[in-house]
């Protein structure tokens, strides 16, 4: 890649600050203008074991991760020993001069020179700062941010370590510089992650009510909703457990609260009869599922995108849903709000389908419009004929009038039984055909709501990638680096999984002299659910399933094996 992009490692073990730092410099390369993709890996532990933030930087935007190592941020000599044959031509490690490496690609820093112990992560990070070539008040003032809330003698001890940190970086031969191009007029910018756009874009819709049982990745978004409940006036619980949390959803969803639930995989196969439920009851309900490697507990803090057939397949019996799987922070908002409104106009279950590279990575993010968002309302006939309300009337769409309990006379009824148009249950099984029948005829609807897949390069290119969620990013700038090489080269991005509608992407597959699937899992879950829907076989694929993100050295390596 060119000079323009540098990729920023920082490694340590939990506890050390890594994370402090990788954030504060993350705030302020975003302030200066750059782009970031932040890649978090870490062990589920509090403290100890080996954590790395990653931040690759351009002031061109880009969407992936990178593998190679640019400048390396050793916090123990671990990380050194784990990530030194990573490093790139021009790679660059920064450690302690106490832990005793010498090279011509080592930057020796003298912590215990700089700052007390405690305060050793600002002393990389005011170091760190000066070889990018960052303004010193604009780290100054994130960092000020940052620990503002906090005692005002740490706050003036980090300001002073800071300083004296840059001063000593300062001194260093220029040749251990690794300045970044100036951005001048920096555009104004969010950071922010996955999971925090999530948890903004229910915000947006007019989400009252999140339940949930904290699980990794997945715990982020019930937090940032916590965070924001008493200003936004919507409530946020903790269950005992996740059959509780979506039971709880349900109940707040029928009473007319716009509701949600966020789980990662295991805590989702505890919520699956609680998603035949709302399909039986016709309740709106979101779910957001963040993935991570299983079976079991797994890989807890890793990622994967393992979970696409067990959602599809989730909850007995046969009813129509809608997956979402965004494959950007903007996507991440927007189709969050989607799902809201789908849920609502549908009466029923819909997903979003995220993973933990997506939930903890952060990107600069152009602050969202939301003047022009309406909430999401639950549908109310507000006037009705003067014969019974039937809350389960046989309609054409399949879509019955609901009404909320206590806001008018009518008896609001529901029953997880099969049971007839006002809502009692039913051993008829002439009824019963018409009301799967009904119930199934909102697929009809839902396939003509569809988000289209994302199609772009060559109309008939010799190699089509095809993808989903959150590996949009890579596959793009792969294909990017191929067309640079000359090669004839499409992709082609799926950021609503299911339904599928053949119509807006069969004439792509057809028309590509090659085409390879890349996910993130073992089998190719899309592209056997693309072969199911429409015949067509994606023989060719590029998985990757060892817990870590994919990238375009990724794809670029394994696509000659394909």
């Amino acid at each position: 890649m060119p000079e323009t992009v540098l990729n920023i490692m920082i490694g340590g073990e939990a506890g050390q600050g890594l994370v402090t730092i990788g954030q504060l410099l993350a705030k302020s390369l975003v302030r200066a203008g750059y782009f970031i993709v932040v890649t978090q890996s870490y062990q589920s532990r509090i403290r100890g074991g080996h954590n790395t933030y990653t931040i690759r930087v351009s002031p061109d935007e880009i969407q992936a991760s990178q593998e190679s190592v640019d400048l390396l941020v050793a916090l123990d000599k671990q990380t050194i020993d784990l990530h030194q044959d990573e490093m790139s031509a021009r790679g660059l490690i920064v450690v302690d001069e106490a832990f005793d490496r010498r090279g011509d690609n080592y930057v020796l820093v003298p912590y215990k020179q700089l700052s007390p112990e405690r305060f050793a992560n600002i002393a990389g990070l005011g170091v760190l700062s000066v070889m990018l070539g960052l303004d010193g008040p604009l780290v100054a003032t994130a960092m000020d941010e940052f620990f503002g809330k906090k005692n005002e003698e740490m706050v003036k001890q980090n300001s002073q370590v800071l300083v004296g940190s840059r001063a000593w970086a300062e001194a260093l031969d220029k040749s251990l510089a690794r300045r970044l191009p100036a951005v001048t007029n920096p555009q104004k910018r969010l950071l922010m992650n996955g999971n925090e756009a999530i948890a903004l874009g229910a915000l947006s819709a007019g989400v009252k009510f999140l339940s949930f049982y904290p699980m990794s990745p997945a715990t982020s978004i019930a937090l940032t909703l916590a965070a924001k409940a008493e200003a936004m006036g919507l409530i946020v619980e903790q269950a005992e457990d996740e059959i509780a949390a979506i039971n709880m959803a349900l109940g707040a969803s029928y009473a007319g609260a716009t509701a949600m639930v966020s789980t990662s995989g295991g805590g989702f196969a505890l919520m699956v009869e609680g998603v035949s439920l709302a399909a039986m009851t016709e309740t709106p309900i979101v779910i957001v599922v963040a993935q991570r490697p299983g079976p079991a507990t797994g890989l807890p803090t890793r990622t994967e995108q393992g979970d696409l057939e067990f959602v599809l397949h989730a909850g007995h019996g046969e009813f129509p849903k809608g997956i979402f799987a965004p494959g950007t922070i903007e996507q991440n908002f927007y189709l969050t709000r989607r799902a809201f409104e789908l849920a609502e106009e549908y009466q029923g279950p819909m997903f979003v389908l995220t993973d933990q590279f997506m939930a903890d990575s952060y990107r600069a993010v152009t602050p969202f419009e939301v003047a022009d968002l309406p909430a999401v309302r639950p549908i109310e006939l507000q006037i009705l004929p003067k014969m019974n309300y039937q809350r389960y009337a046989i309609t054409e769409s399949g879509v019955s009038p609901r009404l909320l309990p206590g806001y008018t006379k009518h008896v609001i009824g529901a029953d997880s039984d099969e049971h007839t148009t006002d809502g009692h249950l039913t051993e008829d099984l002439a009824v019963r055909v018409q009301m799967q029948d009904k119930r199934y005829r909102k697929l009809t609807g839902l396939s003509a709501e569809v988000t289209p897949p994302e199609c772009r390069g060559e109309e008939h290119p010799d190699l089509l990638l095809v993808c989903w969620g959150t590996t949009r990013g890579a596959v793009h700038e792969a294909a990017t680096r191929l067309k640079t090489e000359g090669r004839s080269v499409g992709t082609l991005h799926f950021s609503q999984v299911w339904p599928l509608v053949p119509e807006q992407f069969m004439n792509h597959l057809n028309g590509a002299k090659q085409v390879v699937a890349v996910e993130g899992n073992a089998t190719g879950q899309f592209a056997r659910l693309i072969r199911t829907t429409t015949g067509f076989h994606i023989s060719r694929q590029i998985l990757r399933y060892d817990g870590l993100p994919i990238t375009p050295e990724y794809i670029l390596k394994n696509l000659a094996s394909v």
